[in-house]
């Protein structure tokens, strides 16, 4: 976890999980990198949210697989869910809903799977795309955070890959190019 700048109530505060995707953006908002995965990004949003004044917004930014042919460019995520918590047999089990889908963002919209699974996989990219659009790793745990915290959010994701074979090297060849499209949405947003 790496936090870069200073966190201020009139500020949204942009949250990316590794360097490579923040790549080109300047020092005008705080940056708060977490690390790949659901914990790493819950556990860094939360001790930061922890210590002080608040951020106007989270804004998570970041590469996106995409679950369906044709799907490219930079989307605003309306809904976010897990793909790899059993919420069906947990609710079974004890009578509660662990995991629900989070509702993110109003119209239209792609819908983000989030999950500890970098997918490349062919078949699960194919049963996630039963459900969603675009998957991620970090997305739901960051949108859960600041729910929480009652901070508003708000999903970027610039697809980087189609979430099959190759993806990873897809991924690592776009990445840069991704980072560049994702500054270009922050600073058309003027701030």
């Amino acid at each position: 976890m790496r936090l870069l700048g200073t966190i201020s109530p009139d500020r949204p505060l942009l949250v990316l999980a590794v360097s490579e995707e923040a790549a080109h953006l300047d020092d005008r908002l705080p940056v708060l990198l977490t690390g790949m995965g659901k914990v790493n990004a819950a556990a860094a949003l939360a001790a930061v949210l922890a210590q002080g004044e608040k951020p106007s917004e989270v804004i998570n930014l970041g590469t996106a697989g995409a679950l369906r042919p044709g799907w490219e460019g930079t989307h605003h995520v309306v809904q976010v869910i897990q793909h790899d918590l059993d919420s069906a047999t947990l609710q079974e089990l004890t009578g509660h809903q662990y995991g629900p889908p989070l509702v993110i963002g109003k119209g239209d919209g792609p819908v983000l799977a989030t999950g500890d699974l970098f997918v490349s996989d062919p078949a699960a990219r194919d049963r996630l795309a039963e459900h969603a659009d675009l998957v991620d790793m970090e997305g739901y745990a960051l949108a859960a955070v600041a729910h929480r915290a009652g901070v508003p959010v708000r999903l970027v994701k610039h697809v980087s890959d189609e979430a099959g074979e190759g993806a990873a090297q897809t991924w690592r060849e776009s990445v840069d190019d991704c980072a560049r499209h994702l500054a270009a949405w922050v600073t058309a947003q003027g701030w």
